[in-house]
């Protein structure tokens, strides 16, 4: 994968993969029609048939493109939304530590808001180069400290079961921000789209057309294919890119929760 795309605007990005698909099409174009076509140009009922083998290969390959476009979407519909529930698990978190007794309440604060700055500045920029950042670690001093809270009272009993609670919430969704991280679509998944560019391009560059017809037929598909292909990669890494998952959760409740 060319992950320095990501380091691209958007328009830049979708500009890249039209202009790389069109022009592979256009310069097949050119070359089939001097080398290969006129030796097939006899058949009779050529573009007929080819026609039928496009419109058969094209429901087969579109039908693939459009599940990857909508996977790659949901999943990171699904990324968003566990980047918020953990950011509102760990706001929730911090509010019912704000009725412990003292010094566990101090103290509990202050690793709630390291853990939030350091994923903001530490964790984030990591995830937007692919990279994993189970090594910055700062959820587990919470637990440590939640463990060690002795409950003196019912109230406080209570308060604290409601804390553990919420601190399963917020791991759960931490768990799988860290692991969407590294996920996406299988290589495997990625040379069948590759290969099904291919055929796709050899089935236009086989038509009988006039150059100009030719041209624009070719171009219009191969530039549609090629956005949807650059759609599926903008999606395909969560955090990357400018589409990717931003820490704007994290930083809203950092700024109104915990600026103290």
């Amino acid at each position: 994968m060319f992950f320095w795309i990501y380091e691209l605007p958007i328009l830049s990005v979708v500009s890249l993969f039209a202009l790389v698909f069109v022009g592979v099409c256009w310069l097949g174009i050119i070359l089939f029609r001097r080398f290969v076509v006129r030796g097939i140009h006899h058949e009779t009922r050529l573009n007929e048939i080819l026609g039928d083998f496009l419109q058969y290969f094209g429901v087969i390959y579109g039908l693939l493109l459009g599940l990857l476009a909508v996977a790659t979407y949901q999943n990171h519909t699904d990324v968003e939304k566990a980047v918020a529930g953990e950011a509102s698990s760990l706001a929730a978190l911090y509010r019912d530590i704000s009725s412990y007794p003292e010094p566990d309440r101090t103290e509990l604060k202050a690793v709630i808001r390291e853990y939030t700055r350091s994923t903001i500045e530490d964790a984030w920029p990591l995830q937007r180069q692919g990279v994993d950042p189970w090594k910055v670690n700062r959820a587990a001093p919470i637990l440590a400290r939640l463990s060690v809270f002795e409950p003196v009272t019912k109230g406080q009993e209570s308060l604290h079961d409601a804390t553990l609670r919420q601190f399963n919430d917020f791991f759960q969704d931490r768990r799988l921000r860290l692991f969407s991280v590294t996920a996406g679509i299988p290589p495997v998944m990625w040379y069948t789209v590759a290969v099904g560019a291919v055929i796709n391009m050899i089935l236009i560059w086989l038509f009988d057309l006039r150059l100009r017809t030719h041209f624009l037929l070719g171009g219009l598909i191969s530039f549609f294919t090629g956005t949807m292909i650059c759609l599926i990669v903008l999606l395909d890494n969560p955090f990357r890119g400018e589409v990717g998952v931003s820490p704007q959760a994290f930083e809203l409740i950092y700024s109104q929760m915990m600026s103290e």
